[in-house]
């Protein structure tokens, strides 16, 4: 009814115009309000009739009537706004509030909960907390739901002491009674407490987020570098590339124009051939002609006159037969061209294995987890897949199981002749070459054997230590045998101790300038290690003891 009755009141306070709560509200001589505007509006529309008339009852005036404020009607009209006002600024409690414990029927939302009166007031009720000085020392906190837990269920009273000893809040009655002789102080001493552990928490929660801000800042800013590295490296390798294949289409273009022009010449030089060669036959034909016809000739003496004329051939300037090489004209091109294509292709396999692992070893964090490795799965996690080359390999070393293993053998094998032969010492390089993380095993039988690394510009030739494993500044190697192991470097030799075994595995970070030797059987034991700076790419090397049949391979991981 009170919802209705201000309905009511609304609707007798609005203007039937605009039907809303008056403005500036003025009444006509018939009884009737409206806003002013609304009413001069209306009645602007009558002024070429001369005749104004109510909206309502449709009474007429003339001449048109002069309105004024009506005063009380404004004040009434501010009064039902300020009315309608008030039940906005209630609010009611929803699913997630806390509600007014003093509120009657319909609760309202709670402004505060006092941990004194154990109850939650909404703003109406709170108001004597501020305005009694009774109430002057309540404590006042956010709305709670849980102010029961602040009671004491052993004696029914406000909890304001801790137990230190129990870490627990307790009553005063509770500090006498099963906690007494503990270490017990007020709740709020020991929030004090609290309150200073909590800032030094929150101070070093702050340092760690600036720390953790300057880490994402430092992050971001290398995903920038890396975008621009990238951007810029994608950049250089497209032109590379397009010079490249530039080069090869002027190339091709070259052997093109060489093959057409030389292909001219030569058909040239056939075409004249056969032109004089067309010619000769001609000219032979007539003779023939000439001949048959004096041969029917009867008179002897005409005969015999006309046949010393016309008996005399002239020498023909050809071969009396063409040589031709049969199916070999421009073969030899497409060799060469094929020649080349293998050659290019050789060298792209090699080059382009540095490409991949320069583009697949790029490492931006070096965190623990990125640590050499300890196991052996670990350290497989790396494994490189080798072969030797045949290229480097020496004359008595056989290369089988897919040029993986070498064997050192009485009878020199037939390799053809190449700069990058070993041809003293009996060593092979892999193939491939090694940049980034790298693990890998040899497995060796006989008397013994030399595991290397070794970068590619070694030499090759003679009886110096510069072609040496281990004997120069370009390799490395440890000497196993079936008693002992022995590091070289530099031709410096360094003994080395751990457990012997017929498999040696090769750790090698080259980023980290790392180089790691192990014995393998069911366990690693770590043999040597290397700290240094690789300014190289490194290939992996196998050098055989003396005797025949020693043998040393590349063992598969994966």
């Amino acid at each position: 009814m009170a919802q209705k009755g201000v309905q009511l009141d609304r609707e007798t306070f609005s203007c039937s115009i605009c039907l809303d709560l008056l403005k500036d509200p003025v009444t006509t001589p018939c009884g009737h309000s409206y806003c002013m505007n609304c009413i001069k509006g209306f009645w602007d529309e009558e002024d070429e009739k001369r005749i104004y008339s109510c909206p309502q009852c449709r009474q007429s005036f003339t001449p048109r009537p002069v309105l004024l404020k009506n005063t009380m009607l404004a004040a009434l009209v501010e009064q039902l706004k300020k009315t309608e006002a008030a039940p906005a600024d209630l609010c009611y409690t929803g699913d997630e509030d806390v509600a007014c414990d003093v509120c009657t029927g319909r609760k309202l939302k709670a402004d505060k909960s006092c941990l004194q009166c154990l109850v939650s007031f909404c703003k109406q009720h709170l108001q004597p907390h501020y305005d009694s000085p009774a109430f002057k020392k309540h404590q006042l906190v956010e709305p709670s739901e849980k102010l029961q837990d602040n009671i004491c269920s052993r004696h029914d009273e406000v909890m304001k002491m801790f137990c230190r000893t129990d870490q627990q809040c307790i009553c005063y009655l509770c500090s006498v009674d099963q906690h007494k002789g503990h270490d017990t102080v007020s709740a709020a001493a020991e929030r004090d407490e609290k309150q200073r552990e909590l800032e030094g928490s929150r101070l070093n929660i702050q340092q760690r987020i600036q720390d953790r801000q300057k880490d994402v800042k430092l992050l971001q800013q290398e995903v920038e570098d890396i975008n621009g590295s990238a951007d810029k490296a994608v950049e250089d390798s497209e032109r590379i590339f397009t010079q490249l294949i530039r080069l090869l289409e002027k190339s091709r273009s070259d052997v093109k124009q060489q093959l057409r022009s030389q292909q001219q010449t030569e058909v040239s030089r056939v075409r004249e051939l056969e032109e004089e060669l067309q010619q000769e036959i001609s000219e032979l034909q007539r003779r023939d002609a000439e001949l048959e016809q004096l041969s029917h000739t009867d008179h002897h003496t005409q005969f015999l006159r006309s046949y010393t004329s016309l008996s005399a051939l002239s020498e023909s300037t050809q071969s009396s037969s063409i040589n031709i090489r049969p199916l070999r004209y421009f073969e030899d091109v497409t060799a060469a061209v094929s020649e080349a294509r293998d050659k290019l292709q050789d060298v792209l396999k090699e080059t382009w294995t540095n490409v991949s692992l320069a583009v697949t070893q790029v490492d931006v964090l070096l965190s623990d987890s990125q640590s050499e490795p300890k196991t052996r799965a670990e350290f497989q996690r790396y494994s490189r897949e080798l072969t030797l080359d045949p290229n480097t390999a020496h004359g008595h070393l056989l290369l089988s199981e897919g040029n993986r293993k070498a064997t050192l053998m009485q009878q020199q094998q037939s390799y053809t002749s190449h700069p990058d032969r070993f041809n003293v010492k009996f060593q092979v390089l892999s193939r491939e070459s090694l940049t980034g993380r790298c693990y890998w095993e040899v497995e060796w039988s006989g008397s013994g054997i030399y595991v290397a690394v070794a970068y590619k510009n070694i030499s090759r030739a003679g009886v110096t230590n510069e072609c040496m494993f281990g004997q120069n500044n370009k390799s490395w190697y440890i000497d196993c045998n079936k008693s002992s192991y022995t590091f070289w470097y530099n031709n410096v030799q360094t003994p080395v101790s751990g457990p012997l075994s017929s498999r040696l595995g090769v750790y090698l970070d080259h980023s980290a300038g790392i180089l790691s030797f192990y014995s393998v059987s069911e366990t690693m034991s770590l043999l040597h290690r290397v700290q240094t700076t690789f300014t190289q790419p490194l290939h992996a090397g196998l050098r055989l003891y003396y005797e025949y049949g020693d043998a040393a391979e590349f063992c598969k991981l994966k």
